[in-house]
């Protein structure tokens, strides 16, 4: 019944949003944009942090009108950068977190935008970028992991900022965010004038098109090692994407697991990530 209940109120507000882009396309866009850039879970609050982040050292960096989170296990000083996905925070890592300390390393997970302890009601890739960016100048880590869009926010900063990461690893991520774009679309039956304008917005806003805004894209040319882990059961994230970065990212090796869905938490592949890492 709730999965019915959630398909019909996704279908009427894209019914409204048609409807709307025909007398105040404008409105439209605005509120297709606001919905499918603002996350509905994944906040927190400072006094009821989850055990696995009330022991870390906490730190709020300050990037233009945001703020955004770190949180910090210290360690030596090699750094392992951790960047969750959506409607997540930092907490996501918790089951991770035991293998990665055994590497000695420090490790520091950031809240995206949005989410978290991170200020802002909008999530996008180029700002949680100008978040990673922000932490590589002030910590220069050399590793790092991202699970989901979060994978997909390493991967576009690799390709549009200086820094060079030692090692990467991607866990369930998406490549292309025509596909991400396309799902919600279908999913709230849009139609193609409301479509069309928010491929536009994106163009327009962050200079980049639809189909340039690939992890398989901002990856094909870089020799970094490393991993690229996907269940053959995500039903979040098709693991044909991750086979699309793998097809072009010729010093990565893909990881194909099968029953571990999109969260992928299992303690044989992080053994294996950590064997990478050290």
């Amino acid at each position: 019944m709730k999965k019915i209940a959630l398909f019909i109120l996704a279908k009427s507000i894209g019914l409204y949003i048609n409807l709307l882009s025909y007398v105040r396309p404008n409105k439209a866009l605005q509120l297709a944009y606001q919905l499918f850039s603002q996350p509905r879970k994944g906040k927190l609050q400072k006094d009821q942090l989850p055990k696995s982040l009330a022991k870390a050292e906490q730190e709020k960096l300050q990037h233009n009108e945001h703020h955004f989170h770190l949180h910090k296990w210290k360690g030596n000083d090699e750094i392992i950068l951790l960047i969750h996905g959506w409607e997540s925070n930092a907490s996501r890592w918790k089951k991770m977190l035991p293998y990665l300390k055994k590497t000695g390393k420090t490790i520091i997970a950031i809240d995206g935008p949005a989410h978290g302890l991170t200020s802002g009601k909008e999530f996008n890739v180029p700002l949680y970028s100008e978040f990673i960016d922000q932490v590589v100048q002030k910590y220069n880590p050399k590793i790092a992991i991202g699970h989901s869009i979060g994978g997909n926010a390493i991967a576009y900063f690799q390709a549009h900022y200086q820094h060079t990461f030692d090692k990467l690893v991607l866990i369930g991520s998406p490549s292309d965010f025509s596909v991400i774009l396309n799902n919600y679309v279908k999913m709230l039956g849009l139609n193609t004038r409301v479509h069309q304008a928010l491929a536009k917005y994106t163009k327009e806003r962050f200079n980049i098109t639809i189909d340039e805004f690939s992890a398989c894209k901002f990856l094909e040319n870089t020799t970094i090692p490393g991993i690229i882990a996907h269940d053959t059961e995500d039903n979040v994230v098709l693991i044909t994407e991750g086979k699309k970065i793998a097809n072009t990212w010729k010093t990565a090796e893909f990881i194909e697991t099968k029953g571990l869905g999109h969260s992928m938490h299992d303690d044989q592949l992080y053994q294996t990530i950590i064997d990478f890492i050290k």
